[in-house]
C-alpha cells in the first residue's frame, strides 16, 4: 500500500460532529441550514471521510456549535483513548 492509499483510508483526525450535535440537541439538517454547507458535505466530515476542510467552513461550524476547533477535531488516538476509558467518578 502506498502512502497515498494509507492517507485515503485514515487521516489520523477524528471529527466529533456527531457527539457535539447530540450534546446540543441539533440535527445535521439544522446545522446545514445554519452554516450554509450541504448535508452531504457535513456527513462526509461527520463520518471522518473528509480529506480537507475550508477555514471558513470550520469557523462557521464552530460558531454554530459554540465550540472551539479542538472540540470538533481531535487526533484519532485521543478519540480512541477517550472512548476506551470508562467514565468513573472518584
Amino acid at each position: 500500500m502506498s502512502p497515498a492509499d494509507a492517507d485515503e483510508e485514515f487521516t489520523g483526525i477524528h471529527c466529533r460532529l456527531d457527539e457535539l450535535l447530540a450534546e446540543r440537541g441539533m440535527t445535521l439538517t439544522e446545522l446545514s441550514a445554519r452554516v450554509g454547507v450541504s448535508i452531504v458535505n457535513l456527513s462526509v466530515l461527520k463520518n471522518d471521510r473528509a480529506r480537507a476542510i475550508r477555514y471558513s467552513t470550520l469557523r462557521a461550524v464552530c460558531e454554530a456549535l459554540e465550540c472551539e476547533v479542538g472540540d470538533l477535531l481531535v487526533l484519532a488516538r485521543e478519540a480512541a483513548s477517550t472512548r476506551s476509558k470508562p467514565n468513573r467518578m472518584t
